[in-house]
């Protein structure tokens, strides 16, 4: 939760997590940890709220948000609606999906409904995606589920060829360098996805050969039910 107000740096934080905003109001100047969670609406002007979905009536209710001030979403699977009820406020909400790249500013946010202070705020770390509907907004956060699976199919690599007598740490370095190199591809948006897939692989060679018999019809049919599902518990 943080001031968004220009030229200011006043970030004000919620008593809840107590190490973590302690923590940061150490480390940085002007970050100040509030007595309580009205406190924090009171004192600024974009409040991001943060918590999971099944603790945030527990978190918010009985809040009351001056209706100019922004409040911005980062609770998956929770409609603006519902939020909105809970708050019971006219102010704007604005939802987010701001990924660990953010950090860096390298993470491009999905945004909804679009708001210029709040997709300002963004490009700033790394860029804005407002998207035009609440349906929409939740294809994106169910893509987001798929990031640990990556990690987990690299990990899946690594183990492989450790049980094939490389040594643990000489497999991981060289699956890292592996995919850091393909993530360096990503960056080329003159060809889309499949098109990289295709210029990967020779044909009938190592790569196709993978890619047919592991990821065929069956295992895209199965993540694309896994995302489906997903999507379902998010809508």
């Amino acid at each position: 939760m943080c001031d968004g107000g220009g030229a200011s740096t006043e970030v004000f934080l919620s008593p809840r997590g107590a190490r973590t905003a302690a923590g940061l109001s150490e480390r940085f100047e002007g970050v100040t940890v509030c007595a309580d969670n009205q406190e924090v609406v009171d004192r600024a002007d974009v409040v991001f709220i943060a918590v999971r979905r099944q603790d945030h009536h527990d978190a918010l209710a009985g809040l009351t948000p001056d209706d100019g001030t922004i409040l911005v979403s980062l609770i998956a699977g929770l409609a603006a609606d519902d939020l909105r009820r809970t708050l019971v406020t006219r102010a704007p909400i604005i939802r987010a999906i701001p990924l660990p790249a953010v950090r860096e500013r390298r993470s491009v946010t999905v945004t909804y409904p679009s708001h210029p202070v709040v997709d300002s705020l963004f490009e700033r770390l790394g860029g804005a995606l407002p998207v035009t509907d609440e349906a929409a907004f939740n294809v994106f956060s169910a893509l987001t589920g798929t990031l640990t699976a990556h990690y987990a199919y690299l990990a899946t690599l690594t183990s492989w060829a450790a049980g094939h007598g490389i040594a643990p740490d000489i497999a991981d370095q060289y699956v890292r360098g592996l995919f850091r190199n393909v993530g360096r591809s990503l960056s080329d948006e003159s060809r889309p996805l499949h098109r990289l897939a295709a210029d990967h692989e020779t044909p009938a060679g190592s790569n196709e050969r993978i890619r047919t018999t592991w990821f065929g019809p069956a295992n895209t049919a199965a993540l694309e039910g896994a995302l489906d599902s997903l999507l379902a518990d998010l809508g």
